[in-house]
């Protein structure tokens, strides 16, 4: 049986037509059975797909065959597995298609955004063919312990995700905004909440690396003097560190595996929102229209976040009757 895999990449680079783009990966996907979330835009794309291991490989060099994706850098995972199909018989004959499906992504999504991840600066972001214009330096994992080795504590890890990403995993002594959106990014750091780090070594980090190329250009742009990211992003430190790294505990994704481990032995750093006990487990609020996310234990699956929880429910409809998700 061909292994199930996931794919994660992006690649900062112009794009002249992105509607084209978009409905060409769609085909390209859809003919190789891959599923998942592809966002196309003029400063290039961002993905995430997953399916059988062959299929993705076609899938990878197909996309590359596109000059302006021809050293797109593709992060590899183990996907769970495949969705259960039953033969498809047409006159007698079995028409099933010839991929099996990840079970790890609901469908495929393939949309033109105007930012690759949306901070809400789509006119300052500014790329060429190398990439992010303006950029913070990219350190290699090795080369980040070096930077720690050398400057102590003056250095500071800044996380670029959710901040629920970060309840389950981070790095040591990481500074976390408290931002539930890439939106508030932008409004925290121009508030001056960060200001005492304009003159620190500021190292940014994220999932993949694809919200510090935006990010560290932007805190660039706003008066912080030595910004770096991570190469990769915390894929790549996780992958040559472990668990003997600067990096604790688990790794948020965006697929059905919810969250990923480096090495065993990983540390737990989430608490149950409800009982307090250690978790790694992120969940979604269980009221329909919400979109909160948050750590539970095996026992409190089914949860609502604290807004909702503490909300009277209504006297004469169902507590979602016309609600409907906000983003």
């Amino acid at each position: 049986m061909s292994d199930p895999k996931i794919l994660l990449y992006y690649a900062f680079t112009p794009i002249v037509d992105p509607e084209a783009v978009r409905l060409w990966q769609r085909e390209l996907c859809e003919s190789l059975g891959l599923r998942g979330r592809i966002i196309v835009s003029k400063h290039g794309i961002n993905g995430t797909v997953g399916g059988e291991i062959d299929a993705c490989k076609r899938y990878l060099k197909r996309t590359r065959e596109y000059a302006p994706f021809s050293g797109l850098e593709v992060k590899w995972s183990d996907g769970t597995g495949y969705v259960a199909t039953r033969p498809e018989l047409l006159k007698g004959e079995d028409r099933t298609p010839p991929w099996r499906v990840s079970a790890d992504f609901p469908k495929l999504s393939v949309k033109v955004r105007d930012e690759l991840v949306a901070f809400g600066i789509p006119d300052e972001t500014v790329v060429d063919e190398r990439g992010v214009v303006g950029g913070g330096k990219h350190l290699s994992p090795t080369a980040v312990n070096k930077l720690v080795a050398e400057r102590g504590d003056d250095v500071v890890f800044f996380d670029g995700r959710n901040a629920w990403e970060a309840e389950i995993g981070r790095f040591k002594g990481a500074i976390v905004p408290d931002v539930r959106t890439t939106h508030g990014f932008i409004e925290q750091i121009e508030s001056g909440a960060f200001d005492d780090l304009k003159h620190r070594p500021v190292v940014t980090y994220c999932t993949g690396g694809i919200r510090c190329e935006i990010l560290s250009a932007a805190m660039k742009n706003r008066g912080f003097e030595e910004v770096y990211q991570i190469d990769g992003g915390i894929v790549r430190y996780g992958e040559a560190f472990g668990n003997d790294g600067l990096w604790q505990g688990s790794l948020a994704v965006f697929d059905g595996r919810e969250s990923l481990d480096f090495a065993a032995g990983a540390a737990i750093l989430g608490t149950c929102k409800v009982c307090s006990s250690p978790s790694n487990r992120l969940v979604d609020c269980s009221e329909p229209s919400c979109r909160a996310r948050f750590v539970a234990c095996d026992h409190h699956l089914d949860t609502e976040c604290g807004e909702h929880a503490a909300a009277p429910a209504p006297s004469s409809a169902p507590r979602n009757a016309g609600t409907q998700a906000t983003s």
